[in-house]
């Protein structure tokens, strides 16, 4: 079972396992968002690109497997309302196919709702690092989360 909004405590750490990027993620996730951009797509061009040399994964697709990773802790497992968004989300490197991502979690800041006493917003600053401790995403997620105390009112 996940963790509530009263289990979580302002400064709480964590790091989520790793995951390697493949082939097949970068096709599946041209496929599903129509973004065949041929950075991500064309082998022969970015083998000939002075930035990078090489294909790299679409920056939405380390956004999703950064949610993905967090999820995995098992720690938002039944116990989410919503995700309520993004703040100042930064692409800072590329992921390139092959490498193995992570995430490092930090509980920011916790709000009780004052209208309903049974949920609350947790922020956390999330950055994906890749395997050499490079920081390739970074920013701040905001989850509503279910109380498992309710406040008297």
């Amino acid at each position: 079972m996940g963790k509530y909004f009263d289990d979580w405590t302002v400064g709480e750490r964590f790091i989520t396992a790793g995951r390697t990027i493949t082939e097949t993620d970068v096709v599946i996730f041209a496929a599903m968002s129509g973004d065949y951009n041929e950075l991500h797509t064309n082998k022969a061009y970015m083998e000939k690109d002075k930035h990078f040399g090489e294909r790299i994964a679409h920056g939405l697709l380390g956004l999703a497997i950064s949610h993905g990773l967090f999820s995995r802790t098992g720690y938002l497992e039944r116990t989410p309302i919503a995700f309520l968004g993004l703040e100042s989300w930064q692409f800072k490197a590329p992921i390139f196919l092959g490498d193995t991502v992570h995430v490092a979690i930090e509980v920011l800041e916790k709000k009780a709702s004052s209208s309903k006493p049974d949920r609350g917003v947790v922020k956390f600053a999330l950055q994906l690092l890749d395997q050499d401790d490079t920081v390739v995403q970074e920013g701040i997620k905001a989850i509503l989360f279910k109380r498992k105390i309710q406040q008297q009112q």
